[in-house]
C-alpha cells in the first residue's frame, strides 16, 4: 500500500513539473532605462531592457504595459540595440493581471541559453498624454503643459536596477513631483535634475511588478509641468480621396482636414492689434498658429487649397522633382500655407488640400501576373501632430477587377465599394480603409493591385463618343421637326 502511494505521488509530481517550470521566472532584467521625450500632442518613449535568460531555449520576452499607458500608446516597436530590423511583437489578449497591466510578447531573433544576455529596445509613441495647465491662457501668456506617467516600469521579471529619464525641449521646467514611499528601492536620491533632464532613480532590486500587489503598494504617478514653445496640433478628422487615372496619367489626391489647436484655451477676447504687434516683432505666443508646414510627395502639380469661405492664396510651394520608384533618394515638396485667421488654443480650422502627382511615380506593372500595383501614402504629414480619425479612399479606374490591397499597419475597417462619377457607365471600384491615432511613425504606404482588361480602357472614349453622337443625332432630328401650330401661307 505504501509503495502504491509513493508511485502515485511521483506521478503527480512528474505531471506538475512542466507547469512549475513555465510558471518560474525565465528572465531577469539586469537594467531597465526608460527615456521620455516631452512634446505636445505626441510623446516618444524609449525603454532599453538589459535582459538575462535564466533557462535554456528562451525565444520570447514579455513586456508589461500599464493600462493607462496602453490606452495612450498608438505605436510600438521592438529592436535589438544597434540593429535597424524590428522584431515581431504580439499584444496578448490575456493580461498578467486585469487591474495592473497588459503583456506584449517580443519574439527574439535567436534562442537564449541560460545566462545569455541581450539588450532590447522598446519604442512607443503616446498620444493625448499631455494637457494644458492652466487650461486657459491670455493671448500673451506662455504655453504650459503637464505630463503624467508611472514612476516604475512594470515587468513580470525581477529587475536589478531601473531608472527613468524625462527630457524636455527646453530647460524651462516649472515643477516636477518627487515619489514617496520608495525608500527600500533607493540608495541615493530618488530624483535629480540636470538642465532639461529629470532622472527618477536608480531603483534597485525591484521584484516582479506586473501585479496588483506591487502596483497598489508602490506604484505612483509622477508629473512634470513644463513650458512648450510650439502649437499643440491635433487633426480631429482626415478624409483622403485618391483617384487613379490611366487616361490622365496622374494620381489625384484630395485631403479634407479638420485641424484643432489643443493648447490652452484663449482667456478673454482676441486682439488683432496685439497679434499684429507680436507678429511684427517675431514674438508670437507658442499657442498661436499662424502658418502650417506640410510635406507633400515629390513631383506635385496643380496644388489647390481652400476652406469653407473659398480659395486661400496665402501659400508658398517648394516643389521637388519626381523621384523614380526604385530610387533611394529621399525628398519632399514643402507647402507653407497660412490659414485665413490665426489659430489660437481651443480653435478649429477646416480646409481642403489637393494636388496631382505623375502616375508613373506611384503605379507599377507586374508583367508576371498581368496586374497594376499602385502605392498610396496614408497621410499628409503635419509635423508634431496626431490624427485622431482617418479615412483613405482609393478610387481605381473604371473596369478594374481582381482588386487586392495591403495596409502598412492595422486598419479599423476596410471595404471595397463602387464609386460613380461623371462619364462613368458601371462605376469605379473604390478601396476604403479607416484608421485612428496616426502619428509621424505611421507614414506607411497602402499597396493596391488590380487588373484592367483591354476593353475597359476603351470604355470611357466609347462612352464619350456615344454621348457626342447622341447629341449630334438629337440636334439633327430637332432640325427636321416642325413645332409650329400654324403654317404661313
Amino acid at each position: 500500500m505504501l509503495q502504491h502511494w509513493r508511485r502515485l505521488c511521483l506521478l503527480v509530481a512528474g505531471s506538475l513539473l512542466p507547469s512549475l517550470s513555465l510558471a518560474g521566472p525565465s528572465f531577469e532584467n539586469t537594467a531597465v532605462v526608460r527615456t521620455i521625450e516631452l512634446g505636445g500632442s505626441v510623446i516618444h518613449v524609449s525603454t532599453t531592457y538589459a535582459i538575462k535568460a535564466l533557462e535554456d531555449g528562451q525565444t520570447t520576452y514579455h513586456i508589461a504595459l500599464a493600462k493607462d499607458e496602453k490606452e495612450k500608446t498608438s505605436w510600438m516597436e521592438a529592436k535589438i540595440k544597434g540593429q535597424a530590423k524590428p522584431l515581431a511583437i504580439t499584444v496578448l489578449d490575456e493580461d498578467v493581471d486585469t487591474d495592473a497591466s497588459s503583456l506584449v510578447a517580443v519574439t527574439l531573433p535567436k534562442q537564449l541559453s541560460a545566462h545569455g544576455t541581450l539588450n532590447l529596445v522598446f519604442e512607443s509613441v503616446q498620444t493625448h498624454a499631455t494637457r494644458p495647465y492652466p487650461e486657459r491662457a491670455a493671448q500673451t501668456d506662455p504655453q504650459l503643459l503637464k505630463y503624467e506617467a508611472d514612476v516604475f516600469v512594470l515587468s513580470p521579471y525581477d529587475t536589478l536596477v531601473q531608472r527613468t529619464k524625462v527630457r524636455s525641449l527646453s530647460p524651462d521646467i516649472i515643477s516636477y513631483s518627487t515619489p514617496q514611499g520608495v525608500d527600500e528601492f533607493v540608495r541615493d536620491g530618488t530624483v535629480t535634475r540636470s538642465g532639461a533632464t529629470i532622472t527618477y532613480g536608480p531603483y534597485h532590486n525591484i521584484p516582479p511588478s506586473a501585479n496588483v500587489e506591487f502596483v497598489s503598494k508602490y506604484q505612483q504617478t509622477i508629473s512634470i509641468h513644463y513650458n512648450f514653445d510650439y502649437p499643440v496640433l491635433e487633426v480631429k478628422n482626415l478624409e483622403r480621396s485618391v483617384e487613379v487615372s490611366h487616361w490622365g496619367a496622374n494620381l489625384n489626391v484630395e485631403d479634407k482636414i479638420h485641424l484643432h489647436n489643443a493648447g490652452p484655451a484663449l482667456k478673454g477676447h482676441f486682439s488683432r492689434l496685439e497679434y499684429q504687434s507680436q507678429n511684427f516683432f517675431g514674438r508670437l505666443s507658442p499657442h498661436t498658429l499662424d502658418r502650417l508646414i506640410l510635406q507633400l510627395p515629390p513631383g506635385v502639380t496643380n496644388v489647390y487649397y481652400y476652406d469653407l469661405n473659398g480659395n486661400v492664396s496665402t501659400s508658398n510651394l517648394r516643389a521637388a522633382p519626381s523621384v523614380p520608384k526604385n530610387s533611394k533618394a529621399s525628398q519632399n515638396s514643402i507647402l507653407e500655407m497660412r490659414p485665413r485667421y490665426p489659430l489660437l488654443g481651443g480653435w478649429n480650422y477646416s480646409f481642403t488640400l489637393g494636388f496631382d502627382t505623375p502616375l508613373q511615380d506611384s503605379v507599377g506593372w507586374d508583367a508576371a501576373n498581368d496586374r497594376y500595383i499602385v502605392a498610396v501614402p496614408v497621410t499628409t504629414h503635419i509635423s508634431g501632430s496626431v490624427v485622431d480619425e482617418a479615412t483613405v479612399k482609393i478610387i481605381l479606374p473604371e473596369g478594374a477587377s481582381n482588386v487586392e490591397f495591403t495596409s502598412p499597419f492595422h486598419a479599423l475597417s476596410s471595404s471595397v465599394s463602387t464609386h460613380i462619377t461623371y462619364l462613368d457607365t458601371i462605376g469605379r471600384p473604390a478601396v476604403t480603409l479607416a484608421y485612428e491615432g496616426l502619428t509621424g511613425k505611421h507614414t506607411g504606404v497602402i499597396y493596391v493591385s488590380y487588373s484592367v482588361p483591354f476593353f475597359a480602357h476603351l470604355r470611357k472614349p466609347l462612352a464619350v463618343g456615344a454621348v457626342f453622337f447622341g447629341l449630334f443625332m438629337l440636334g439633327f432630328a430637332a432640325k427636321r421637326v416642325d413645332l409650329r401650330l400654324h403654317k404661313q401661307s
